[in-house]
């Protein structure tokens, strides 16, 4: 078999797949070693200082951090605020609107990896998201102002087992 010059890694093409290996290959990696399968989401390190400078509409960085979630929607758990510290939240959404998120999810510990951008988010997204956070209608009313909001658009996310 031909490797890299390290003679660690090589690569192998089958014009095929193997459906019976390869689905109970996942099937045992998820439900016996609770493995995540799919888009590998390898966790390297904290991202401590990622741009030289802030971020404006339109820009964005693909990036893989770790963090907490603060909350998750409680009516489906399509999105999830995270913590980035210095009382600053990130907007998490899933790609495709492919996967969510469990309902009791507040407070985990989270590895996300995909694309991070700025946006500014309309009162009626806002009123949205407090509604489905279980916030109460005065809290609701309150939001009179749009929010320039740290966002993400999630292709993996990997739970920290407790």
């Amino acid at each position: 078999m031909v490797t890299d010059v390290s003679g660690s890694y090589s690569a192998i093409w089958r014009p095929y797949h193997y459906i019976g290996l390869e689905l109970a290959q996942s099937i045992y990696a998820i439900a016996l070693d609770q493995k995540a399968t799919g888009q590998t989401i390898n966790y390297n390190a904290d991202v401590a200082a990622y741009a030289k400078k802030d971020l404006k509409e339109g820009d964005t960085l693909n990036v893989k951090f770790a963090s907490k979630i603060n909350t998750v929607c409680k009516s489906k758990g399509c999105w999830m605020n995270l913590d980035l510290g210095n009382e600053q939240e990130s907007l998490v959404k899933f790609k495709d609107y492919g996967f969510f998120m469990p309902l009791n999810s507040d407070g985990r510990e989270v590895i996300v990896n995909g694309k991070a951008f700025v946006n500014t988010t309309s009162i009626e997204e806002l009123r949205h998201f407090a509604k489905d956070a279980g916030k109460s209608e005065e809290e609701i009313a309150k939001i009179t102002e749009p929010k320039y909001t740290l966002s993400f658009e999630a292709d993996g996310v990997l739970m920290v087992k407790n």
